[in-house]
């Protein structure tokens, strides 16, 4: 796998009190990938590219298909045509010791016609709509939406363990809070408070607690929420994805200087 495809570096805006100038970023690869049992999907995960063999034995331990390397029959996938996929075939004796596990259709609720990830991606976009335009926002409110997101971590404070979602209006005041295990748990528990008490139509900002993986980004412009900002470097396919959208997305780099990552139009200095 190339190393390209791993990082990929963007135009960004790096924005310091009342200076902004641009500056190139590297941001970590992100794309789908089909892990298909004996000819059949199995699950999507999203992953950096590399070692994808390596990845799918892994995965394969982890569910429980494979006790030992000695149950593959065979394991790889062919870079020419698409590094996205991995075959895995089972010894006859193993698949029939696993039979109840293959036959779980959980996993593959996206994958059962067999598409590939980056098929499964390109029907999201049909899916969604580009943020509008004409909501702004100051940068240094920027930075106190950033602050209050921490000020609202109960679970985090007590046991450094949990993600959070706040999303604010565009009144900068704040009208769902959630906290969670999981980020993509966070994020679906704030919307899901907005969404139900009826004020998801007022959504302009959302504070993340995490990175921004496509996944979120999705949920977001589900949400129709226009600017995101991150605890952390989006990835390489979030990044392109909020372009696609119109998002704004951007996280802070020190306590004062906040990048841009896409849509700096929102933002003002």
């Amino acid at each position: 796998m190339s190393a390209g495809k791993n990082t990929t570096s963007y135009q960004v805006i790096r924005c310091k009190k009342e200076i902004c100038q641009p500056d190139s970023l590297e941001l970590i690869g992100e794309e789908p990938f089909l892990i298909r049992v004996d000819d059949k999907p199995y699950s999507v995960v999203m992953r950096t590219p590399g070692q994808e063999v390596f990845h799918g034995a892994g995965f394969c331990l982890g569910e429980g298909i494979v006790d030992s390397p000695d149950d593959f029959k065979t394991i790889g996938y062919d870079i020419d045509l698409e590094p996205n996929i991995i075959d895995i075939w089972l010894t006859p004796e193993r698949r029939a010791k696993i039979h109840h596990i293959l036959e779980r259709k959980t996993f593959i609720s996206q994958t059962s016609c067999g598409i590939c990830g980056k098929e499964m991606i390109k029907d999201l976009y049909q899916t969604l709509t580009p943020a509008a335009n004409g909501f702004e926002v100051e940068l240094t409110h920027v930075f106190d939406c950033i602050n209050k997101l921490s000020k609202n971590q109960k679970y985090y404070q007590r046991t450094r363990g949990s993600h959070a979602a706040l999303i604010f209006d565009d009144g900068l005041n704040a009208i769902s809070f959630a906290e969670d295990v999981g980020r993509h748990n966070a994020l679906d528990k704030a919307i899901g408070i907005a969404f139900m008490n009826g004020t998801l139509h007022k959504a302009s900002i959302l504070v993340l607690s995490s990175r921004i993986s496509y996944e979120l980004v999705q949920k977001a412009a589900r949400a129709q929420v226009p600017i995101m900002i991150s605890n952390s470097r989006p990835t390489a396919l979030a990044t392109e994805m909020g372009q696609a959208l119109n998002m704004t997305m951007a996280f802070p780099a020190a306590a004062s200087e906040l990048i841009i990552v896409c849509g700096d139009n929102r933002i003002l200095n």
